[in-house]
């Protein structure tokens, strides 16, 4: 029976959080040669969410893959949660997912019921992404994981880079804080039935919504807020841009039960690298220490973080309070000055 088993006891990190952290990817990637191609408008050098790929003037191929360890007992909604948050690269560049291949690894004594089920609810997720799943790939592993590599389409005009924001730019996120720190807290018995109800809902939300609403504006960057954190995937954000930016932390939401979670030091590993990755360039002067924690905390399938001009952004936020789960108006992009950090919290 599917029940008795406890998937995320099979694994030691769950979700995003399982990640290597960005500062540790920076040095993996060090001195690799990249192959130029002037199709190739994005590529792996860009800390970008996927690459993409000009055909013609008209579609650009966006790629992208995705899997991680069990981040929910049910395997079902662990394929739900797994292929939200593989199909949200794709929405983070604004294009539209139209191919996925499954990504899967498996022990030998997991019962055909379990992964009957995990696939059964990627299946329906990427079907209610309007994509389809074409094949893919299965190993036995003694962790369990699972995915989706991820093709889209786009005209090459419209990609979104996580490296365009402008001074100006008005921030955005699509969905509210401190899912990693929920189910962490699943794991240890911590969690109430109504904080794992409110995760699984965010986590198998797809960005479709928000970027379909997004499109329609001057948006200049976007990127989604997963496993590095708000922190990090800003961070990211500020310097590809060569910005920085103020966060208003009354906009942000974190969701009360991960706060209070946070305040126990009940923290997913993932927090700590995130720090030790961003915090050189966060300004958190006076901010709350278990808030603060909440802002590095990693995100499975989070929401999107948009740089929007200031000119669209009272009717772009009117238009993402009825399309996303949390439309939160985070802050502002303003010139760089060196001698400042990137992030100010405010």
């Amino acid at each position: 029976m599917t029940e008795d088993i406890k998937l995320t006891k099979l694994s030691d990190c769950s979700g995003c959080g399982a990640k290597v952290g960005a500062g540790m990817l920076s040095k993996l990637l060090t001195d690799i040669k990249v192959n130029k191609d002037p199709r190739l408008i994005v590529g792996f050098d860009k800390s970008d969410d996927a690459s993409v790929y000009v055909v013609d003037e008209n579609t650009a191929i966006v790629q992208t893959v995705d899997f991680f360890p069990p981040i929910h007992d049910d395997p079902y909604t662990f394929g739900q949660i797994a292929a939200t948050n593989a199909l949200s690269d794709i929405y983070a560049m604004g294009g539209e997912p139209k191919l996925c291949q499954n990504i899967l690894m498996i022990p030998k004594e997991l019962p055909d019921t379990v992964v009957h089920e995990l696939l059964r609810g990627g299946y329906d997720k990427v079907y209610e992404a309007g994509a389809l799943i074409t094949g893919g790939h299965s190993i036995f592993d003694p962790t369990l994981k699972y995915g989706l590599c991820v093709t889209g389409i786009m005209k090459p005009d419209n990609v979104l880079k996580n490296s365009g924001a402008l001074p100006g730019d008005v921030l955005f996120l699509t969905k509210p804080l401190g899912t990693g720190i929920l189910t962490t807290g699943a794991k240890g018995g911590l969690l109430s039935d109504e904080g794992m109800e409110l995760a699984v809902a965010l986590m198998t939300t797809l960005n479709k919504g928000a970027r379909d609403t997004m499109i329609k504006y001057d948006v200049h960057a976007c990127t989604d807020v997963t496993g590095f954190s708000l922190m990090g995937h800003l961070l990211e954000m500020a310097a590809g841009s060569d910005v920085s930016v103020v966060v208003d932390t009354k906009a942000v939401n974190v969701i009360p039960e991960a706060l209070e979670l946070a305040s126990y030091g009940v923290l997913p590993e993932g927090m700590y690298r995130n720090r030790n990755y961003a915090e050189r360039e966060v300004d958190a002067e006076g901010i709350d220490r278990a808030f603060c924690d909440a802002l590095f905390d990693p995100q499975t399938s989070g929401g999107l973080l948009i740089a929007v001009s200031a000119s669209d952004a009272d009717a772009l936020e009117a238009e993402l309070e009825k399309t996303v789960p949390c439309a939160q108006r985070i802050g502002t992009v303003k010139t760089y000055n060196p001698s400042e950090k990137r992030i100010k919290l405010v």
